[in-house]
């Protein structure tokens, strides 16, 4: 096994901070100037277009959203708004706590690292900003590619980026999207990070994964070991 693709919200990031996220939501409502409860249901009810980019960038996402909301922010307000939510959506994707330790661990011993994530257009437009960009090696968005998992057009981009056979490809995630189920049918080797230290993270999972992976970690840093004894194992 040459590489391993991770997921990236809840699996890179701390999974506890999936719960800033309604704050950060009611930040950019008030620098739009539309109500935060609107805002926040327009924004889960567009989630299905905006992973695959069908709103366009944060910019036009957020002036959609504002018309769904009754208003017509003016290009000022909107340039307050697009800073609000990146800013916000900055703490949303914090590292979770190892996981840089473990990448680094990762591109000592020679893994091709990819990332394969369902996203809206914050991380893809802050990307080569990030602490994560340096570290891995093929970065897939949801957004830019148009499609969503468990689509097996993305799985296929990422090993083909990767310069790897699927089959010789780890996927590692906690779960959202049934992405698993599409790793496992793309030919990767599926990895569940269960987040069992995280109370209430499994319902923040998004079209969650009904496919039980052989491979299942409570922690990231577990990882390391699985993947040690696998490729000790041939």
């Amino acid at each position: 096994m040459r590489a391993v693709i991770f997921d990236f919200f809840g699996t890179l990031t701390d999974p506890a901070a999936e719960a800033l996220r309604p704050g950060t939501f009611a930040e950019t409502a008030a620098a739009l100037g539309v109500p935060a409860e609107a805002f926040r249901a327009a924004m889960v009810a567009s989630f299905p277009e905006r992973i695959v980019g069908a709103l366009g960038g944060t910019r036009e996402t957020l002036r959609a959203m504002a018309h769904r909301c009754g208003a017509e922010p003016d290009h000022e307000r909107l340039d307050r708004a697009v800073a609000t939510h990146h800013a916000g959506a900055e703490r949303v994707r914090t590292p979770r706590g190892g996981a840089l330790a473990v990448l680094d661990h990762l591109r000592a011993r020679d893994f091709r690292l990819g990332l394969l994530s369902d996203c809206a257009s914050e991380l893809s437009e802050a990307w080569p900003e990030t602490v994560y960009a340096d570290r891995i090696d093929v970065p897939v968005f949801s957004w830019r590619e148009g499609r969503r998992k468990p689509d097996p057009r993305l799985y296929a981009v990422a090993a083909e980026r990767l310069g790897v056979p699927a089959e010789e490809c780890w996927f590692v995630g906690d779960g959202g999207g049934r992405e698993h189920d599409g790793a496992r049918r793309a030919g990767m080797r599926p990895v569940l990070v269960t987040n069992a230290g995280y109370p209430g993270a499994s319902g923040t999972r998004v079209d969650p994964d009904t496919y039980l992976p052989e491979h299942r970690i409570d922690e990231l840093d577990e990882l390391i070991r699985l993947l040690g004894t696998a490729c000790d194992n041939g």
